[in-house]
Formats: C-alpha cells, structure tokens, sequence
C-alpha cells in the first residue's frame, strides 16, 4: 500500500511505502547556507516525525548545493544535526536550485 501526506497537484510532500519514507526535496530561510541549513534539517525533522519516523533512520541523504564553496558550512551545520553513528549513505553535488536565493536543498529516504 501507499500512503500519501500532505499531497498537492503536484506532489506529495512524503510518500511511505514498504516501510520506507521518502520525502520531497526540503529548502530553508536564511541568508546564510548555515541558516538555510538549519531550518532546512527542521523541517524535515517534521516531516519524518509526521511519517512515523527520525533522524535515526534515515537511510539515504542527497544534498544539492548552490555553490560547492558552500560545503565546509554546510557539514558543520549537518554534523551538528546528524545523530552519532547513525550517519545515512550521503551525496553532495552542486545544482542551480529552483530560486536564486537557495544555497541548499535536501532530500530524504529514511525507514518508518
């Protein structure tokens, strides 16, 4: 079966299935890709809890950078947020994000 939250025309903002939950591509506020960062993690703590899951269960991470020169502070920032040992399979790449003021974009799959 598979469950839908939060659906719109265009997407679902998490789709469960299987006992995993896969979440749609999170962006913050902020000026700094710190702060971006930060309320980007935020809210995809809200959507994991919504799914019946945590940080602790993420299985994979994809993260798209505005600029690569942006990685060093954004690690800090997901290091910080990152449960101990618990580290998901992770990429990092460079892309043009969907607005001119995004530094960075995250996308989650994580198990529930």
């Amino acid at each position: 079966m598979i469950e839908r939250i939060d659906t719109a025309t265009r997407m679902s903002k998490t789709v469960k299935h299987n006992g995993v939950a896969y979440l749609c591509g999170q962006v913050g506020e902020g000026d700094t890709v710190a702060e971006q960062t930060r309320d980007c993690l935020a809210l995809v703590d809200a959507l994991l809890e919504k799914a019946g899951s945590s940080k602790s269960q993420i299985l994979q991470a994809i993260i798209w950078l505005a600029d690569m020169k942006d990685f060093a502070e954004m690690n800090e920032v997901w290091d910080a947020w990152v449960p101990e040992g618990e580290a998901p399979a992770r990429a990092c790449g460079e892309a043009r994000l969907a607005r001119d003021t995004l530094k960075v974009e995250i996308i989650v799959t994580a198990a529930y």
